[in-house]
């Protein structure tokens, strides 16, 4: 093999390698999380708008809804509140968890709870819902990769996370553990202190829970390696 085929091979793995954190974009936002450029802006919503795509996707596939929903649904279950007002009180202690993080609300905080609820009951309405199991499991996948990629673009905008990704890059921040690895440890554990409440789980729900961390991983390190300058050099490989 020769060294051009080896450097091309270097660079293609560096390209997919899971990224340890969130990077710095062309479009992150300086200075304020509250206001940006045009550009960033249209990242921000963009990214926002699919993630209640992707969450809409797992609804209707049918087989389990996101970690944080069965927490709620275990809730609920508990207590007398709904599954509406069990998501607002796993939301606000969320939120108090910021406090020793000291982690920034921003724009994308506000715009995490709002537009994504919105879009979220769009789309869980609109998406189709497949009979078959093969097709269930693509959905479910594809709504997995859809918000891979919808992460990766808010948090890249720099206008501050939502509710539970302030936890990820908070304890990511702190601890300097990969930024897969939390996201895994955080939906686990959400996960299993739901079903432990009484919510319901499936196959979607476990999926989600575990390749949903590594999705975004390697959609923040493909990002840093399609906006790169293109000059030859070698790629600096990051070690989760």
């Amino acid at each position: 093999m020769g060294y051009r085929t080896k450097h091309i091979g270097t660079r293609i793995f560096a390209a997919l390698r899971p990224s340890p954190r969130v990077p710095t974009m062309p479009w992150s936002a300086q200075g304020s999380n509250w206001w940006a450029s045009p550009a960033t802006l249209v990242v921000l919503f963009l990214g926002l708008a699919l993630f209640g795509i992707g969450e809409g996707a797992l609804v209707a596939a049918g087989l389990g809804n996101a970690p944080w929903t069965v927490l709620a649904q275990g809730l609920a279950r508990r207590t007398p509140l709904d599954i509406g007002g069990a998501t607002i009180v796993v939301s606000l202690v969320v939120l108090l968890g910021w406090i020793p993080l000291r982690q920034r609300p921003g724009l994308g905080t506000v715009g995490n709870v709002v537009v994504i609820g919105l879009v979220l009951d769009v789309a869980s309405r609109a998406l189709p819902r497949p009979d078959a199991f093969v097709w269930q499991l693509l959905q479910v996948a594809a709504g997995i990769v859809t918000i891979a990629v919808a992460s990766a673009l808010y948090l890249t905008a720099n206008l501050g996370p939502g509710p539970r990704d302030g936890w990820m890059t908070g304890l990511q921040r702190r601890t300097g553990i990969g930024i897969a690895t939390v996201r895994t440890t955080i939906e686990l554990c959400a996960l299993l202190l739901g079903i432990a409440l009484g919510g319901h789980a499936g196959l979607g729900t476990i999926a989600f829970a575990i390749l949903v961390g590594y999705a975004l991983a390697a959609i923040f390190r493909l990002l840093v390696w399609v906006t790169r300058p293109r000059p030859g050099v070698d790629v600096a490989l990051e070690t989760d």
